[in-house]
């Protein structure tokens, strides 16, 4: 079966899955029009059913944005104001974050802008973790920047059983200072927020369980000692950036895509830091611990 020509219909959408463990697109919808409940039902469930869905094509405003991120929730706070604004936007409305490598007298006017980035959990640090994460292409370098999105479900079925009983029930400690993108960059400083999470996380919805850790932000599982837990979590980071259960998202200006952040992490390629990138993002707030 040809998982990019394969389409099913559902409230008038084609829902086009890109690979065998995550990604699908969804066409056929106009974000700028307010969809039906039913129409909405089925986004939600093609979300869950593929954990990361695109949107291609979209021209929206800010106030479009938040109204789409208010389908799958209530929308979450910044993890920190914006001080500097992207020509073009005469404000930026509250709740939606610029992704961006733009510079104004020298300084960047968004936040995490440049280069590679290493595969994460967005706010896993944090005691509530965002329950997913919106981001609009406004504008794109010519090559690279690309975004990475791994299953988790997927790595956690086919983990080795013997990783996965010795990790079964265990916690691990997750750190972050927000400017790092590649772990040992700024791991040693003091941390914008630490947090403890299972190392294989229940999702609330679909009841599956997913991998939870990530090598850019997590740095130890608890009660375990730290020689093993550094094998074995590394063990884990390998498993589940194996390529078969990644989507690489090659991006258009236009394209929105959304991903749940319970049960995929994430990563960035590296782009040229003469080009310009500009992405906005919203969050929903998650609906508790992931316990």
């Amino acid at each position: 079966m040809d998982l990019a020509v394969e389409t099913r219909s559902k409230s008038k959408l084609d829902i086009v899955p890109l690979t065998k463990h995550i990604g699908a697109e969804i066409r056929g919808i106009d974000l700028r029009e307010k969809p039906d409940e039913d129409t909405v039902r089925a986004i939600y469930q093609a979300w869950l059913d593929h954990l990361v869905v695109i949107f291609p094509g979209q021209d929206l405003s800010q106030e479009d944005l938040i109204r789409a991120t208010g389908f799958f929730g209530e929308i979450g706070a910044l993890s920190r104001p914006p001080k500097y604004f992207p020509k073009g936007f005469s404000k930026i409305l509250p709740g939606i974050m610029m992704i961006s490598n733009i510079r104004e007298n020298g300084e960047p006017i968004g936040a995490l802008p440049d280069g590679e980035m290493m595969f994460h959990h967005d706010m896993i640090h944090a005691e509530v973790p965002s329950k997913a994460t919106l981001l609009y292409s406004v504008e794109i370098p010519s090559a690279g920047g690309n975004t990475l999105f791994a299953s988790g479900y997927a790595a956690y079925d086919t983990l080795d059983p013997a990783i996965r009983n010795r990790l079964e029930g265990k916690k691990a400690l997750h750190h972050y200072n927000y400017g790092t993108t590649i772990r040992g960059g700024q791991m040693g400083t003091e941390a914008f927020a630490e947090c403890v999470h299972p190392v294989f996380r229940t999702h609330e919805d679909t009841g599956r369980k997913a991998a939870y850790v990530n090598r850019l932000m997590t740095v130890k599982v608890l009660d375990m000692p730290e020689d093993e837990s550094e094998h074995l979590l590394n063990a884990v980071y390998d498993h589940c950036e194996k390529r078969e259960f990644v989507y690489e998202h090659v991006w258009r200006v236009g394209d929105l895509l959304l991903w749940d952040n319970r049960c995929s992490s994430h990563a960035r390629t590296d782009f040229p830091s003469t080009e310009r990138r500009l992405m906005l993002r919203t969050t929903v707030k998650g609906v508790g611990r992931p316990y």
